[in-house]
């Protein structure tokens, strides 16, 4: 098993480009299962290529271990790779395409027999040894993609959106699986994904990328409760975070969130804790998740220096919750996430509080979190 060392990462196409990769700088610790997430273009693949071997680097260091692998040939690197379209060869039988590799090493049939056994064992693929991959589902033939993986023994584990041509069912089966699998061989793993969701649930750490750009690396925990800008507070949270343009108005040693339509009391532990003094009169911008938005009564009455009203547009019933969009006079609607008993008629007008406890507040230009 094996570290993972990232040293000022980036790659270019040609000498006078953009980067797509930039200052890519990160340590991987050895047996962490680390997810890079972002929307699609964001260079997240082309690291893990990079890693791989499959990509030149422009720019920067990478190490394996101990080892600097710049210039070392792809087979050398002692990583397995599971790809998004599983890559087998058709006209092999599971237990050929698991063994493919280990013949390559010149192993043993012995050996390898022990090795594809195992590996289809663990994986719970053994009727199908003998089967074609056109004859398995997706679900069976990613099996067979982690199972050609597993059975070298690698120092690193790369997985490149693996789940992403599965239905939704089979891909909450898998994530489970593939989390039970990693904590059993314990082998260092970078997941790539552009799916929030598994960034959420799979990872150790999560790094936020953004046009090749570091956006954040941290614990799920941390990227969903404390996100550095509004980037990652949109991206990771379904439905996304809520964000409100407005100023901050200062009255003897309370502020308050006010825009045309309300105003809203920050709470003084907030307003003590931040930096909000060169906020005062400008513009910043209110961050709050649906969640933390509601229409019950005793919250209302609880927080009055927090209560807006909004009209009613669409609702989404999504089985245990509903989401409400309402209007507020803002661009965007304000989506809450409440109770599907709470169905409202169209045009409906909507009480609601705000939990301003759990608020963030943003620097509406750079975007950056106002923190402590």
């Amino acid at each position: 098993m094996a570290r993972i060392l990232f040293n000022h990462l980036f790659k270019r196409y040609g000498k006078n480009t953009d980067p797509v990769v930039k200052d890519f700088d990160v340590e991987v610790a050895d047996k962490e299962f680390l997810v890079f997430v972002g929307p699609s273009g964001c260079g997240k693949s082309t690291v893990l290529r990079m890693i791989a071997g499959l990509e030149d680097i422009s720019e920067g260091e990478i190490y394996i271990g101990d080892e600097l692998v710049n210039d070392l040939p792809p087979k050398d690197r002692d990583i397995a790779m599971v790809f998004q379209n599983y890559a087998l060869y058709p006209n092999m039988s599971v237990y050929e395409n698991i063994a493919f590799g280990l013949r390559l090493r010149k192993m043993s049939k012995h050996e390898i027999d022990l090795k594809v056994k195992k590996a289809a064992r663990i994986l719970e693929i053994e009727p199908f040894l003998e089967r074609k991959p056109k004859q398995l589902s997706g679900g069976q033939r990613q099996r067979v993609a982690l199972g050609r993986a597993i059975v070298r023994d690698p120092q690193v584990f790369l997985m490149d959106e693996p789940l992403s041509n599965l239905d939704a069912k089979l891909r909450v089966q898998m994530r489970t699986e593939i989390i039970s699998l990693h904590k059993q061989l314990g082998v260092t793993t970078i997941y790539v994904t552009h799916d929030q969701t598994e960034a959420m649930t799979m990872g150790d750490r999560i790094v936020v990328m953004k046009d090749g750009v570091i956006q954040q690396v941290d614990t799920p925990e941390k990227i969903y409760n404390t996100p550095a800008n509004m980037f990652v507070a949109g991206f990771v949270g379904s439905p996304p975070m809520n964000f409100v343009e407005g100023y901050l108005r200062r009255n003897d040693k309370s502020y308050r969130f006010e825009t045309n339509r309300f105003d809203l009391e920050v709470p003084q532990g907030i307003a003590l804790a931040h930096s909000f003094e060169r906020y005062v009169d400008k513009t910043i911008v209110l961050g709050v998740r649906p969640e933390n938005i509601s229409v019950d009564s005793i919250v209302l009455e609880a927080f009055p220096g927090c209560v807006l009203q909004g009209v009613h547009k669409i609702s989404e019933l999504m089985g245990a919750d509903r989401y409400l969009y309402l209007e507020i006079g803002a661009k965007k609607p304000l989506i809450v996430r409440t109770s599907p008993r709470n169905a409202y008629d169209e045009d409906a007008k909507v009480t609601v509080a705000v939990e301003m406890s759990k608020a963030l507040f943003f620097d509406p230009y750079s975007g950056v979190r106002i923190s402590d």
